[in-house]
């Protein structure tokens, strides 16, 4: 047999299914031809991941799907709340049954002692924002279509056609004809 070194990445940045790492691309002076060289391949285990290695290695799967279900309920609950709760959802979906079974007390300390708050609630902030901006160019893009449908609506109405293609072809005429009829 031949060593092999391997990473299980389960963060919640992005990253590939698969790919390796070079302890050379660490050095600080590049070389083309560096005198030491470990080449690590790192395996995203995120649930939903590299799905191949998760049936090859049961546990490896049970791991990733507690992973998710700790991260699913800390969306909507405390931290120590979700891990308690991924654990009791776990037991009862026979998911890491022996070891939480057996280690429940150790594996809601490791949990919450491996948890970094910060870096939780700066994840949070960000999905938060993602949410409301995605949230604000919808409704912002809704606005504007219905705003441009009255707009449409009243000129060709009024018989201003001429108008209506200008407006569609030029964003200051059209706003300047949204002022004028207070749309």
């Amino acid at each position: 047999m031949v060593p092999r070194f391997v990473v299980f990445y389960n963060g919640t940045d992005f990253q590939p299914e698969r790919h390796q790492l070079k302890l050379s691309e660490a050095f600080e002076k590049k070389q083309s031809q560096p005198e030491l060289e470990l080449t690590v391949t790192v395996y995203n285990i995120n649930w939903g991941h590299n799905k191949e290695l998760m049936e090859a290695c049961h546990l490896l799967g049970e791991y990733a799907r507690y992973v998710a279900q700790v991260r699913t309920f800390a969306r909507i609950m405390s931290f120590p709340k979700a891990v308690e709760k991924a654990i009791d959802y776990c037991i009862k979906h026979g998911v890491l049954l022996d070891f939480l079974s057996k280690n429940r007390a150790e594996a809601v300390e490791m949990c919450i002692f491996e948890f970094n708050e910060e870096k939780y609630m700066e994840m949070e902030r960000e999905n938060a924002y993602q949410n409301g901006f995605e949230l604000g160019m919808r409704k912002g893009f809704e606005d504007g279509e219905n705003k441009l449908l009255q707009l449409v609506q009243l000129l060709k109405t009024a018989g201003r056609e001429a108008d209506l293609e200008c407006a569609l072809s030029d964003q200051g005429y059209r706003e300047q004809l949204y002022i004028e009829n207070n749309l």
